[in-house]
């Protein structure tokens, strides 16, 4: 995945990671962000600098389990 411009030196080991959740503040996400990228570092020394996440947000009326069910 070639940096977009913002000058994240990634290297072969990037993760991109999409995360589905109910909406949450700015904060929420924020410190979701650093510490997902804190605790990747340190458990398997993925860099911050490649690791690049999406989150989609939604709420309940958005899913069906099976069955054609909300």
């Amino acid at each position: 995945m070639q940096d977009t411009g913002l000058g994240y030196p990634r290297s072969a080991h990037v993760v991109l990671l999409t995360v589905v959740s109910r909406p949450r503040r700015q904060e929420q996400k924020t410190e979701f962000y650093r510490l997902l990228a804190e605790k990747l570092q340190a458990a398997c020394g993925l860099s911050p600098d490649d690791l690049i996440v999406s989150l989609v947000e939604n709420t309940d009326a958005d899913w069906s389990f099976g069955r054609g069910r909300a």
